[in-house]
């Protein structure tokens, strides 16, 4: 499968060592988080995965340690049930970007979790294919242009000012896709 992720930004992941992939997957994680906290946060019986979610993207930003738990954090995630085999597949909005915001937390615990570039390389990837679609679907919009800016951004910037980065343009999205859903 090809890869989204621009090809400078892949090789500062694999050059760049633990820390710097922390710090990416984290972003783009942080960025994805409306998403799925948005889109499930009234369904029933989801509060606990609510929950797991925020905590876990919250400890993505130690950059400055690998998870230790990591490989639990991610049995856990897959229990969620947009990781889970459908035979109708994904047939909504909400859903696909609920499981791609799913799927970078996948890929960011275990890159975070191991110091792997590629899995961390994954985690981008997710983020870009939803921000494609978006773009896609939303006319005028430029969400992946600006996800590959920050992705860019976060293997040369501070925390801080790439968390309220990635926490602006998080919700920027979130509602980019409240505007494509049926009232």
């Amino acid at each position: 499968m090809e890869k989204l992720v621009n090809g400078a930004v892949a090789e500062a992941l694999h050059e760049g060592g633990d820390e710097a992939i922390c710090l990416y997957v984290a972003a783009c994680t942080e960025r994805m988080a409306s998403l799925f906290i948005g889109l499930r946060a009234n369904l029933p019986g989801r509060e606990s995965d609510l929950a797991f979610f925020v905590e876990a993207v919250r400890d993505l930003w130690y950059a400055d340690r690998l998870l230790s738990d990591a490989a639990e954090r991610v049995r856990l995630l897959e229990q969620f049930p947009e990781l889970q085999p459908d035979e109708e597949g994904i047939t909504n909005p909400a859903d696909t970007y609920a499981f791609l915001a799913v799927l970078s937390l996948r890929y960011a615990l275990l890159a975070h979790g191991s110091g792997n570039a590629d899995e961390a390389v994954s985690c981008g990837h997710a983020a870009l294919t939803a921000m494609g679609m978006l773009d896609q679907n939303v006319a005028g919009a430029s969400f992946l242009a600006d996800e590959q800016r920050l992705q860019a951004l976060s293997l040369s910037s501070d925390a801080a000012g790439l968390w309220d980065a990635s926490v602006m343009a998080g919700r920027e999205r979130f509602r980019a896709v409240l505007g494509r859903l049926p009232r």
